[in-house]
Order: structure tokens, then C-alpha cells, then sequence
């Protein structure tokens, strides 16, 4: 497994697989023809199907500024290696072409080049969430140590970054109003939300704080605002919802939430090598189902929870998320993406809930729901994974 720096990434919204990564392929390739004229950049798969929502040619556009560029739609052609997929060609003054390269943009902002070797060294020895579990068990430590003692010297710093990124994202979120960009005309609602869940009675005030906070961050995101991958731009609310509630719940101190932080990152990382967290390849399950995932074995960490119950928590998490499409009205990361979002943090609270209510003993392991949800994934007709072709998208628009 990589570093988690590879997962958790701070950029702008509104997805960090339509904008974050095309911006950096764009970035990349302007250094490499840093002589040209103008640049054309042409779009393949979901990144056409939904980029126009997701404002892929604005972030291309505004990387390789002030040179003009052309872009180039072609939904219809879906590569092999990933449907999200980018070709950039450098042109000099005369019209010529001085090179091109094609990029991947395989989720959670995480970019691949065609035909390049990946330099990226791997931290981690591990290929699974039972071998973490045996690791732990083995040397009597909990699963924060483990990324202290694999990942890069300094992660534990880089942590407190994306905590921060985190924490401003909600707060952010809760102090605006307004109504959202793409042409949804969608009202913000997190601040009104958080209003009147402090309002609330002690029993159901944690379904608005948590559905406040996430709607906070999520709406931060679709106004293209500054976010922390978790895994993805799309489900940028869950874990930073969790934990703001479980810091002011429980008076978490620092310490606590970057170690939480840090158990979370690994079930991230886990999914990312032995599933996916694109939208475009797997679905939602892949985004939302993830975020829940790492967020509920956050929780139970927090909560006291035991390794193995740490790990069932992340379980529940996920398997109730199987299958979940991905169909953004008008490709915009807003209908269903922000409900969701506040969905996924009320159910990673009830999962580690559940999982603390048992020994941590259960019949389907993490490790066996992830390559559930790859296959899954891969079953799933092509509309309802981020083509805005199928599902709530197509039905929505036809309804209105």
C-alpha cells in the first residue's frame, strides 16, 4: 500500500477525480511543453459524460491558462484501462504538434500516465485488512501504530493538516448561505440544519449535528471550495462530520483524533489497492460506501473498540452501501452526493455502535465486502456509474 498522503488529498472541489486530477495531469503537462502555443485536451468515458458538471474543462482551462485551450468531448469512447480517462496535445505557434500524453484518473484525485512506470514506492507490507489484524495481535499494538511505524516519518504532521482541512470545511459550510453553483439552483442548507439541531431534544440531535456538519462539508465542496479527500471530493462529508461530532461529544483531545484519523486512513488505503474508490469504475459503493467505512472504523476506535471490532465496524460500514450507483443530476456532485454524505456519517455512528455491541466476531470479513464491491462494481451497467445516463439522473430530469 501507498502513503496516505496518496489518499488523503487537499485541493478543490467539486470532485477530485473530474477537477483535482485532470488539473494535475494538466499541471504536468504543462511543465513538459512548457513551449507551447496552445494546447488541445481531449476527454474519454465519464470524464466527458459528467465533466461539464463536474468542471473538468474549467480546471483544464484555468491550469494551462493563459494558453487557449480546445476541448474535445467523446463520452462514447471508453478506454480499457479506466473510464476516466484525458489526452493532452501540445501544438506550437505554426499549428504543429509538439506531443501529447494520455492520463487516468483513477479516484480520489490519484493520477496514472499511460505507459509510464509508477514511482510511487509502496509503505506498507501488507495486502489486507486480516494481515494488519495479525500484525497488531502479533506485536500487541493498536491500529494507529501501524501507520506510525510504515508510513512516511512525518505522517502523523500531514495528518494534522487533513484534520484541519477537515475542520475548516465544516465550518465553512456551516457559516453560508445561498444557493449552490451549476444550475441545480439547490439551496444551501447545513447552517439551517445545524440551527435547528441545537435546538433538538438530546435523542435525535445527533441526526442533525451529523446531517449538518456533512451537509457542511459536502456543500463546501460543490461550491468549489478547499476540501480533504476522504476518500474522494464526492464524500468529503462523512468522516470530517464524524469526527467534529465525536470530538465535541466525547471532548476528544488532539492526540485522539489523529490516531483516528489514521485508522481510518488505512481502511481507505486498503479499499484503494484491493477495490476502488471511483465512482466511475465501481459506483457510489466505491465513493460514499468507503467514506462510511473508514468513518465507522474511526468511530469504534474512539469508542474504545478492539481491533477486531475496529474492523467489523468498517465492515457494516460498507457491505450496507453495496451496490449503491452513481447518478449525478445534471453531473453536478450535489443530487444525491450531499444527501448521502449526511446518510453515510449517521450510519458510520450506528455501525460502530453495533459492532461494540458484539466481541467483533462475525461471519463476512472487510477483506471479503471489498472484493464484493469490485465485482459489484464491475457488474454494474455503465449508466449508473458516473455517466449521469441512468438512475436518479436520468430519471430526475424527465420527471422535471
Amino acid at each position: 500500500m501507498k502513503t496516505l498522503k496518496e489518499l488523503f488529498r487537499i485541493g478543490r472541489g467539486p470532485s477530485s477525480s473530474h477537477t483535482m486530477a485532470p488539473s494535475r495531469a494538466a499541471g504536468f503537462f504543462k511543465v513538459r511543453h512548457s513551449n507551447a502555443v496552445s494546447y488541445e485536451a481531449t476527454l474519454y468515458g465519464s470524464l466527458a459524460a459528467t465533466g461539464k458538471g463536474h468542471f473538468t474543462d474549467l480546471a483544464i482551462i484555468q491550469t494551462l491558462a493563459p494558453q487557449p485551450v480546445n476541448i474535445i468531448w467523446k463520452p462514447e469512447i471508453t478506454m480499457d484501462y479506466h473510464p476516466n480517462a484525458i489526452k493532452l496535445t501540445a501544438f506550437d505557434s505554426g499549428g504543429g504538434e509538439l506531443g501529447s500524453s494520455v492520463f487516468y484518473s483513477t479516484g480520489g484525485g490519484t493520477l496514472v500516465e499511460e505507459d509510464a512506470a509508477d514511482t510511487t514506492p509502496d509503505c506498507y507490507p501488507f495486502k489486507s485488512m486480516q494481515e494488519i489484524m495479525d500484525y497488531c495481535r502479533q506485536e500487541g499494538i493498536p491500529l494507529w501504530e501501524v501507520v506510525k511505524r510504515f508510513d512516511d516519518p512525518d505522517i502523523m504532521e500531514y495528518l494534522e493538516e487533513i484534520l484541519d482541512c477537515m475542520e475548516l470545511s465544516v465550518e465553512r459550510g456551516l457559516l453560508c448561505d445561498g444557493v449552490l453553483p451549476g444550475g441545480l439552483n439547490l439551496a444551501r442548507k447545513s447552517r439551517n440544519v445545524y440551527l435547528k439541531a441545537i435546538a433538538l431534544r438530546e435523542d435525535i440531535r445527533r441526526t442533525g449535528l451529523l446531517s449538518a456538519y456533512a451537509y457542511a462539508a459536502a456543500e463546501e465542496n460543490a461550491s468549489l471550495g478547499i476540501v480533504a479527500t476522504a476518500p474522494t471530493c464526492g464524500s468529503c462529508g462523512v468522516l470530517p462530520a464524524v469526527m467534529r461530532y465525536c470530538r465535541e461529544s466525547r471532548n476528544l483531545c488532539r492526540t485522539e483524533q489523529i490516531h483516528s484519523l489514521a485508522i481510518a486512513g488505512l481502511i481507505g488505503n486498503l479499499v484503494k489497492q484491493n477495490g476502488s474508490i471511483s465512482g466511475a469504475e465501481v459506483g457510489c459503493q466505491g465513493e460514499i460506501g468507503v467514506a462510511c467505512a473508514m468513518a465507522s472504523a474511526a468511530t469504534a476506535a474512539i469508542f474504545g473498540g478492539t481491533v477486531p471490532q475496529i474492523e467489523y465496524a468498517a465492515e457494516i460500514g460498507l457491505e450496507h452501501f453495496l451496490g449503491l450507483t452513481c447518478d449525478p443530476v445534471l453531473g453536478l456532485v450535489q443530487i444525491p452526493c450531499i444527501e448521502r454524505n449526511a446518510i453515510a456519517a449517521n450510519r458510520a455512528i450506528i455501525a460502530a455502535e453495533m459492532a461494540l455491541l458484539s466481541d467483533g466476531t462475525h461471519f463476512v470479513s472487510f477483506d471479503a465486502v471489498v472484493q464484493t464491491m469490485l465485482q459489484t462494481g464491475r457488474d454494474m451497467p455503465s449508466l449508473y456509474r458516473e455517466t449521469s445516463s441512468g438512475g436518479l439522473s436520468v430519471f430526475s430530469l424527465r420527471k422535471n
